[in-house]
């Protein structure tokens, strides 16, 4: 007998929105709604979707409308900005899913043996983190909405972090997910032809259990090994950095009153015995070199604090190669003016900064608010040095927006000496939104992975600091206001598995895949039928009523 949800699930239509709902539910655990828990079952109702397709051209086809519906969840903040654009770009990167679709059934579906079903545990998370590493790539959005990023304030998983980046995290979560789905009973979508089986369990049935919460355990056992082995960054003194968020700032002169705003706020930290003061992305409107006025008003607030000011020119300007054009460039200024330390944002924002094939895709600027001209882009990343002054000699790698999503330009900086990570943003295009708390959530992972701090400095929010270990250094500045905040900040020496090793959990991940089509390629090959012998054909000399010829 048919049950409404075997009903439901065998029409496409419906199939199809379940599986686009199903996709979407994992946007739930990160910021702003931050239910990190949820991470490790949200993946289930898509994968027991998936795993009872019926064809796995359906399975594909799951895959890809739970990848459309996960995209738009995680990325809704971009519609005012994307508009109808938002849903083609979903359903482009959707296409990732479709093989992890058909793998998910191809290892769970039917009723899996215990050893298929362990190995579905290694398998599908290596498919999942496949799907991340692509859309990882810059020209496909970079790494926004990873599965392990939402375990930002989780400290065990932080330390997973510092060991394998977040894409450990990201195995780690999905590896649960697999797990979890190899326990349950698939869902009724209808009749069966054959016998009706009993509902009791078997032998087999056990031993998938057995073998899927063996699985689990192991999970398990690999934080608590993680816990206990990892090294721990080596705390060696503090920094005091203060951030600068000038906060909304609308109107005609929005760009010089934000500019007067921050020397406002700025000011008012004189006396504090800072290291560092940071503003956020696009806090200049006007190229330095060009407007020696802006320079100096600058350094005349460097001498009131005492400190160095890291400020982000958003302007036309020339490189030192020559290159003209529209930079997203960090500037740091001294009591003097410019010190001559700059560094050019290398990952722009696709839509938002440039568009991507802007012959083809140009049509873009006509439905939303993407980029009339394209930034652009700084050829190599730059470790600062403050100058001495008694804790001086600091050296910090700068970010700009969205490249603190990045774990491998987090990772340089840092073996090439960074003591501190600095993240420059805006973010004030979307204002109201999960951005915000998404976006400085990334820099916790970021200094975890690096063992070294990192301070994020917005425009208008969220600003935030965070520790060696990922942990929250003081109070953040929420999008409601518009004030400075003043850190200190713990550094640490040593080197993390993760800083010294890289992406390894990626490598393994792809690893395991080519393993699998090894593995099956050489069973197929191996099932495949021999030749027919060629046997020529019986005859008969003479036809008889007993014998006749056929």
């Amino acid at each position: 007998m048919r049950t409404p949800v075997g009903r439901s699930l065998a029409s496409p239509w419906w199939r199809g929105a379940a599986a686009m709902v199903a996709g979407s539910l994992p946007a739930l655990a990160f910021p702003e709604p931050s239910l990190w828990w949820l991470a490790y079952v949200a993946l289930v109702p898509w994968m027991l979707l998936v795993r009872s397709a019926p064809t796995g051209g359906r399975a594909a086809l799951d895959g890809w409308l739970g990848g459309i519906g996960f995209m738009i969840a995680v990325h809704h903040w971009l519609a005012p900005s994307l508009h109808v654009f938002l849903v083609v770009l979903a359903a482009l990167l959707g296409l990732l899913w479709a093989p992890w679709g058909w793998l998910v059934r191809s290892m769970l579906g039917g009723t899996p043996s215990p050893g298929r079903a362990a190995a579905a545990v290694a398998v599908v998370p290596s498919g999942w983190l496949a799907v991340e590493l692509i859309r990882s790539w810059q020209g496909l959005g970079g790494p926004w909405g990873l599965l392990g990023a939402s375990q930002w304030e989780v400290t065990p998983a932080l330390r997973l972090a510092s060991v394998g980046g977040v894409w450990l995290v990201s195995l780690l979560v999905a590896a649960v997910n697999t797990a979890l789905t190899a326990l349950l009973p698939l869902p009724p979508a209808g009749p069966r032809p054959g016998p009706v089986r009993s509902n009791s369990v078997g032998p087999g049935r056990l031993a998938r259990h057995l073998a899927a919460a063996l699985s689990l355990l192991l999970c398990a056992l690999t934080v608590i090994s993680v816990w206990i082995w990892a090294p721990e960054p080596e705390r060696s003194g503090t920094a005091r950095i203060a951030v600068v968020q000038p906060g909304v700032v609308g109107g005609a002169d929005a760009r010089e009153r934000r500019f007067a705003r921050g020397e406002t706020l700025t000011r008012a930290l004189a006396g504090q015995d800072l290291d560092l003061v940071v503003w956020g992305e696009s806090s200049v409107s006007a190229d330095l070199a060009a407007r020696p006025d802006l320079a100096a008003r600058l350094a005349v607030l460097s001498r009131a604090v005492g400190a160095e000011i890291l400020v982000n020119v958003d302007a036309r300007s020339t490189d030192a190669a020559g290159t003209a054009g529209i930079f997203k460039r960090a500037v740091l200024v001294g009591p003097n003016g410019l010190t001559g330390d700059t560094y050019d944002k290398m990952r722009l924002v696709p839509f938002g900064e440039y568009i991507p094939a802007r012959a083809a895709l140009g049509w873009a600027t006509s439905v939303g608010r993407a980029a009339g001209e394209d930034r652009v882009r700084g050829t190599r990343q730059v470790v600062m040095v403050l100058p001495g002054k008694g804790r001086g000699g600091l050296r910090f790698g700068p970010l700009v927006c969205f490249e603190s999503a990045f774990p491998d330009m987090s990772r340089r900086l840092v073996r090439d000496g960074a003591q501190l990570l600095v993240a420059q943003s805006s973010t004030s295009t979307f204002q109201g939104s999960w951005a915000p708390e998404q976006h400085a959530s990334l820099a916790a992972l970021r200094a975890a992975e690096t063992g070294r701090p990192m301070a994020h400095a917005t425009l208008t929010g969220t600003s935030a600091v965070f520790g060696p270990d990922g942990e929250r250094v003081g109070a953040g500045i929420g999008t409601d206001r518009s004030a400075t905040g003043v850190f200190d900040v713990p550094l640490a020496r040593g080197t993390t598995p993760y800083v010294e090793y890289g992406d390894w959990a990626v490598y393994a991940a792809l690893a395991v895949l080519a393993a699998l089509c090894a593995t099956d390629g050489a069973r197929s090959f191996r099932k495949r039928p021999g030749p027919v012998p060629l046997v020529p054909p019986a005859r008969t000399a003479h036809e008889s009523a007993a014998h006749p010829v056929r």
